[in-house]
């Protein structure tokens, strides 16, 4: 990608096709530009946007349980060429959903990677400190999937 200052977000979302054809990019209709991406060409399509297309900036990951499937959706922008956000969408089977992480590319990604997995299930492979964050260990389940049961209790007790 040429260090072009008319480039836009949508311009890059346009090249992302042809440039990864096995990659499964698919646009999304959506208030932003936003392209699906299969689960196992995230890292190349990541890394193509980051060196490639500027966009070095990976201001949030997240997650969504459809109750048919989990998405992990990763909003990217440019601070160089003040671009964006585009985000990348991952649809992952809700038996086993695992996508590689992008902490080798985004440091910011780490705690946010963590707390998807926290509360989603989600695994991210190569992750290198992947643990809950927000809940205690041993916390039974992921309370943000709809099939989530119950109110554990703490393993502590209030007394005020």
């Amino acid at each position: 990608m040429t260090e072009d200052a008319t480039i836009t977000t949508q311009h890059i979302v346009d090249q992302l096709g042809s440039a990864f054809p096995q990659a499964g990019i698919e646009p999304v209709a959506a208030k932003d530009p936003m392209v699906r991406v299969k689960p196992e060409h995230l890292v190349e399509v990541a890394t193509y946007l980051r060196d490639q297309a500027g966009l070095d900036y990976l201001s949030h990951v997240t997650g969504i349980d459809y109750s048919d499937r989990i998405e992990v959706l990763y909003y990217l922008y440019s601070m160089k060429r003040h671009l964006g956000p585009l985000a990348l969408r991952v649809s992952l089977s809700r038996e086993n959903p695992q996508v590689p992480s992008l902490v080798s590319l985004w440091s910011g990604a780490d705690w946010q990677e963590r707390e998807v997995y926290d509360l989603l299930g989600v695994v991210f492979t190569a992750h290198p400190n992947l643990k809950r964050i927000l809940l205690w260990d041993g916390f039974p389940g992921y309370p943000l999937r709809k099939d989530f049961q119950g109110e554990p209790e703490p393993p502590f007790r209030h007394s005020y």
